[in-house]
Protein backbone atom coordinates (compact mmCIF):
# COMPACT_ATOMS: atom_id res chain seq x y z
CA UNK A 1 0.00 0.00 0.00
CA UNK A 2 2.91 2.38 1.02
CA UNK A 3 4.32 1.68 -2.74
CA UNK A 4 1.23 2.50 -4.32
CA UNK A 5 0.84 5.72 -2.69
CA UNK A 6 4.48 6.90 -2.70
CA UNK A 7 4.45 6.17 -6.59
CA UNK A 8 1.01 8.39 -7.16
CA UNK A 9 2.49 10.86 -5.16
CA UNK A 10 5.57 10.42 -7.18
CA UNK A 11 3.83 11.10 -10.20
CA UNK A 12 1.88 13.89 -9.31
CA UNK A 13 5.34 15.39 -8.59
CA UNK A 14 7.09 14.49 -11.94
CA UNK A 15 4.25 15.61 -13.76
CA UNK A 16 4.43 19.00 -11.91
CA UNK A 17 7.76 19.52 -12.74
CA UNK A 18 7.49 18.48 -16.34
CA UNK A 19 4.74 20.66 -17.00
CA UNK A 20 5.25 24.06 -14.87
CA UNK A 21 7.48 25.35 -16.97
CA UNK A 22 5.30 24.81 -19.76
CA UNK A 23 2.82 27.39 -18.83
CA UNK A 24 4.76 29.68 -17.10
CA UNK A 25 6.57 30.41 -20.48
CA UNK A 26 3.00 31.49 -21.53
CA UNK A 27 2.75 34.13 -19.04
CA UNK A 28 5.67 35.13 -19.72
CA UNK A 29 5.13 35.33 -23.97
CA UNK A 30 2.00 36.88 -23.12
CA UNK A 31 4.00 39.46 -20.99
CA UNK A 32 6.15 40.08 -23.60
CA UNK A 33 3.74 40.39 -26.65
CA UNK A 34 1.64 43.16 -24.23
CA UNK A 35 4.81 45.15 -23.98
CA UNK A 36 5.57 45.26 -27.81
CA UNK A 37 1.79 46.20 -28.53
CA UNK A 38 2.22 49.10 -26.15
CA UNK A 39 5.48 49.45 -27.66
CA UNK A 40 4.06 50.00 -31.44
CA UNK A 41 0.72 51.77 -30.31
CA UNK A 42 2.56 54.18 -28.46
CA UNK A 43 5.31 54.76 -31.74
CA UNK A 44 2.30 55.00 -34.47
CA UNK A 45 0.15 57.30 -31.95
CA UNK A 46 2.38 59.76 -30.78
CA UNK A 47 3.69 60.10 -34.42
CA UNK A 48 4.16 63.44 -35.87
CA UNK A 49 1.16 62.58 -38.20
CA UNK A 50 -1.13 61.73 -34.87
CA UNK A 51 -0.93 63.11 -31.52
CA UNK A 52 -3.53 60.09 -30.04
CA UNK A 53 -4.37 56.77 -29.57
CA UNK A 54 -7.97 56.53 -30.63
CA UNK A 55 -10.80 53.69 -30.54
CA UNK A 56 -9.81 52.59 -34.25
CA UNK A 57 -6.23 52.25 -32.75
CA UNK A 58 -7.51 50.02 -30.07
CA UNK A 59 -9.82 48.07 -32.24
CA UNK A 60 -6.93 47.53 -34.62
CA UNK A 61 -4.82 46.43 -31.53
CA UNK A 62 -7.65 44.08 -30.19
CA UNK A 63 -7.12 42.20 -33.82
CA UNK A 64 -3.47 41.98 -33.70
CA UNK A 65 -3.32 40.25 -30.08
CA UNK A 66 -6.44 37.70 -31.01
CA UNK A 67 -4.08 36.83 -34.29
CA UNK A 68 -1.54 35.83 -30.95
CA UNK A 69 -4.06 34.03 -29.12
CA UNK A 70 -5.35 35.99 -26.44
CA UNK A 71 -8.83 36.59 -26.37
CA UNK A 72 -9.54 40.47 -27.62
CA UNK A 73 -12.12 40.72 -25.33
CA UNK A 74 -10.78 40.81 -21.78
CA UNK A 75 -7.88 42.90 -23.17
CA UNK A 76 -8.23 46.96 -21.34
CA UNK A 77 -6.70 49.53 -22.15
CA UNK A 78 -5.66 52.72 -20.79
CA UNK A 79 -4.82 56.04 -22.67
CA UNK A 80 -3.20 59.10 -20.12
CA UNK A 81 -1.51 62.15 -20.57
CA UNK A 82 1.07 64.19 -18.79
CA UNK A 83 -1.13 67.13 -19.36
CA UNK A 84 -4.30 65.62 -18.07
CA UNK A 85 -5.72 66.38 -22.25
CA UNK A 86 -7.57 63.55 -23.71
CA UNK A 87 -5.12 61.25 -25.53
CA UNK A 88 -8.07 59.31 -27.61
CA UNK A 89 -9.11 62.96 -29.31
CA UNK A 90 -8.52 62.64 -32.98
CA UNK A 91 -10.00 66.27 -33.29
CA UNK A 92 -7.72 67.40 -30.84
CA UNK A 93 -4.42 65.88 -30.85
CA UNK A 94 -1.94 65.91 -28.10
CA UNK A 95 0.97 68.46 -28.60
CA UNK A 96 4.39 68.02 -29.06
CA UNK A 97 6.41 67.80 -25.87
CA UNK A 98 3.46 66.10 -23.93
CA UNK A 99 3.88 62.59 -22.85
CA UNK A 100 1.27 59.66 -24.01
CA UNK A 101 0.59 57.00 -21.69
CA UNK A 102 -0.48 53.63 -22.51
CA UNK A 103 -1.13 50.75 -19.96
CA UNK A 104 -2.80 47.42 -21.94
CA UNK A 105 -4.44 45.00 -18.95
CA UNK A 106 -4.76 41.36 -19.66
CA UNK A 107 -6.04 38.46 -16.77
CA UNK A 108 -4.18 35.64 -15.64
CA UNK A 109 -7.49 33.72 -16.42
CA UNK A 110 -6.36 29.94 -15.16
CA UNK A 111 -2.85 29.56 -15.85
CA UNK A 112 -1.84 28.97 -12.77
CA UNK A 113 -4.55 26.67 -11.59
CA UNK A 114 -2.05 23.07 -11.57
CA UNK A 115 0.05 24.97 -8.51
CA UNK A 116 -3.28 25.91 -6.99
CA UNK A 117 -3.90 22.31 -6.48
CA UNK A 118 -0.84 21.58 -4.83
CA UNK A 119 -0.98 24.31 -2.55
CA UNK A 120 1.10 27.24 -4.21
CA UNK A 121 -0.63 31.07 -3.55
CA UNK A 122 -1.44 31.99 -6.84
CA UNK A 123 -2.97 34.91 -9.01
CA UNK A 124 -6.50 35.55 -9.10
CA UNK A 125 -8.08 34.84 -12.39
CA UNK A 126 -9.16 38.55 -12.11
CA UNK A 127 -5.82 39.51 -11.53
CA UNK A 128 -4.00 41.06 -14.98
CA UNK A 129 -1.02 41.22 -15.89
CA UNK A 130 0.16 44.80 -17.60
CA UNK A 131 1.96 46.66 -19.66
CA UNK A 132 3.11 50.80 -19.66
CA UNK A 133 5.35 52.65 -22.10
CA UNK A 134 5.14 56.56 -22.37
CA UNK A 135 6.46 58.34 -25.32
CA UNK A 136 6.36 61.89 -26.14
CA UNK A 137 4.35 63.33 -28.42
CA UNK A 138 5.99 64.59 -31.98
CA UNK A 139 2.80 66.26 -32.84
CA UNK A 140 3.27 69.90 -34.29
CA UNK A 141 -0.01 71.41 -35.93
Amino acid sequence: MKQILVFVLFAALLCWFMFAPMYKHVVLVRQAVLQQEVDYMLEVGASGRRGFIDDTAIGESRLRLAERGLNPGLVQYTVTTTSGVNGMNSSSPVLRGTGIKLTIRYPYERLFFIDRLIGITVPSETDTMSATGMKMSEYVP
